[in-house]
């Protein structure tokens, strides 16, 4: 996440606390799973709930330090937990792939991702309609090419922006329910060292639905929700580029806010420049280079590789 454009939200979300608070659950839920059916026993699995390390910058320090001699970022962190639980820590990650806890913890958070765009998106559609009916009767003139057309309002204009938002709302669900899967079903997915039952209970708690998978989840699924976030950036690109325009001193028709005290340049105290809109511009055009990685990635060799 870039630090100043994030959400605290958002940032917790995709911090590698958070990231590896999830993989020690999964592990731990599995164990859980396969103590009810007789495979680990269940002093082993309460004790590996019992004794789990707490996942805190320390913590992630260890599995840093210990990546580097593993160099394998899942064996790193199941070394840790198994040092911190003691002897029935022996029991974590049986009969699991890597990509069973790493895939199911990205679509977790994925999941949540999406929910709160979905939260930030109903709020700026309340904003946006709120604008437009304020501005409904606010004549200016219509523009095409650029060139003055004939007379609209701002209110249409805003109006048409709301219809905008609401329509990626539907996409962002959609992605939503695409994303909020999960698999644990080992090395290339055909449940050779695992029960489909295990799957099953962590999916029950994590309330993600088990897919089909090869040793990964399907990669369309995240390109599908790359795209309804790229949707989203263009959106507010639209947005953006509409008010830089009106915003230039020729113009003058709309301005951002200015809080107190904020400056516009070190050189020229009396500029209002429009930094927000322009700031979306350009991050608009990093969500929508992640669209393409996203797709790239659906292609992968056979079962598996790491090229995604």
């Amino acid at each position: 996440m870039i630090g100043r454009y994030s959400t605290p939200e958002m940032s917790d979300i995709w911090s590698d606390v958070s990231k590896l608070r999830r993989w020690l659950e999964i592990e731990l839920l599995a164990t859980e799973a396969h103590a009810d059916l007789g495979i680990v026993p269940a002093a082993d699995a309460a004790a590996c709930r019992g004794h789990a390390p707490v996942v805190d910058e320390r913590f992630v320090t260890a599995v840093l330090e210990r990546e580097a001699i593993t160099d394998h970022d899942v064996a790193a962190f199941v070394d840790v937990v198994q040092a911190g639980i003691g002897d029935a820590g022996k029991w974590i990650h049986y009969g699991l792939t890597s990509s069973d806890v790493g895939d199911t913890a990205l679509c977790w958070q994925l999941r949540d991702a999406a929910d709160a765009m979905l939260d930030a998106a109903t709020a700026l559609l309340a904003a946006v309609v709120a604008l437009a009916h304020e501005h409904r009767d606010t004549v200016m003139i219509g523009r095409t090419h650029g060139v003055h057309a004939e007379p609209t309002t701002f209110g249409a204009k805003v109006a048409l922006w709301a219809l905008q938002v609401d329509r990626d709302r539907t996409r962002i669900r959609a992605a939503r329910e695409t994303i909020a899967v999960m698999k644990l079903s080992g090395a290339v997915g055909t449940y050779s060292n695992i029960a489909p039952a295990v799957e099953a209970h962590v999916g029950a708690a994590l309330d993600l639905t088990p897919v089909p998978a090869t040793q990964v989840i399907a990669r369309d699924r995240h390109a599908e929700f790359l795209y309804a976030c790229a949707s989203i950036a263009a959106t507010c690109e639209m947005v953006a580029v509409e008010l830089r325009h009106l915003q230039r001193t020729e113009v003058s028709e709309v301005l951002e806010g200015f809080k107190p005290g904020q400056k516009g340049s070190s050189a020229m105290p009396h500029k209002r420049n429009p930094i927000s809109a322009e700031t979306i511009s350009g991050l608009a055009r990093v969500v929508r280079s992640n669209l393409l990685a996203g797709l790239q990635d659906v292609a992968l060799w056979h079962e598996r590789d790491i090229t995604n």
